[in-house]
């Protein structure tokens, strides 16, 4: 089947792409890079013509309260009434565990809003809320970043390999519409102070992490749980200590 990608030359889409048509289904990357942009809407309808599916793992290159609203709401909006157009049947999308616990950012109060768009929309829907990746230990590090400190709060998380995510997000697409949520976690918690501090310390980082229960994740303070499934989440099964990433080298 015909499964068009949004965001697929990002990090998830890519192996999600290449997942798919390793399988033999019709993958199509849509992305700016490929003349596909869901915000202005240019190259959409002819990218999902004959399209079964659409999977949405785009993300707003701006995260300012303001600009990350418009992005998923404008995009979404566009997306789904060029899928309806197009007779798409099931669309689904990526998002993030925990993100109705968070609405003090102004980052997951965008995400929410997609997420009210998709279920409101006509079309058959699915959505994957997926936790943190091993792949964001440097970026979130450098976001937590104060002067030489990096400031993590002493609450729980269940992080994953993106590889796995994306194997997630394909099983979805190819399955029947959910009209709901699966939730999708590693398969070991951390008090996520301590995980940065080790990992750090693996990639021979200087940096000090400072156990700082004020520390915010996208401008939302923790609660000890706040970033953890459900007890029914489908669980990956690469360990961080297995995971050749967790030195930062460069794969071989």
């Amino acid at each position: 089947m015909k499964i068009v990608v949004i965001g697929g030359t990002g990090l998830i889409g890519s192996k999600l792409v290449a997942g798919l048509t390793e399988h033999g289904h019709e993958a199509v990357a849509a992305s700016p890079n490929t003349g596909v942009d869901t915000l202005t809407g240019e190259g959409v309808a002819d990218a999902l013509a004959g399209a079964s599916v659409v999977v949405d793992v785009s993300n707003s290159p701006s995260f300012e309260d303001a600009a990350v609203m418009d992005f998923f709401k404008t995009s979404t909006r566009n997306l789904l009434a060029a899928e309806e157009a197009a007779g798409v049947g099931h669309h689904v999308a990526l998002s993030v565990v925990g993100t109705e616990r968070l609405q003090d950012s102004g980052y997951f109060r965008a995400k929410s809003a997609q997420e009210k768009l998709i279920k409101d929309s006509a079309i058959p829907y699915s959505i994957v809320h997926a936790t943190q990746f091993f792949e964001f230990v440097r970026s979130m590090s450098d976001a937590a970043t104060v002067g030489d400190t990096v400031h993590f709060a002493p609450v729980l998380f269940q992080p994953m390999v993106s590889d796995e995510v994306a194997e997630a997000v394909g099983r979805t697409a190819v399955g029947t519409p959910l009209h709901g949520t699966v939730e999708i976690a590693g398969p070991e918690q951390f008090r996520m102070d301590e995980f940065f501090r080790e990992a750090l310390a693996a990639r021979d980082d200087p940096r000090e992490v400072v156990s700082d229960p004020k520390a915010a994740y996208f401008g939302a303070l923790l609660e000890e749980r706040t970033l953890l499934p459900d007890g029914g989440a489908l669980l990956g099964e690469t360990r961080f200590g297995d995971w050749p990433g967790r030195t930062g080298a460069p794969a071989k």
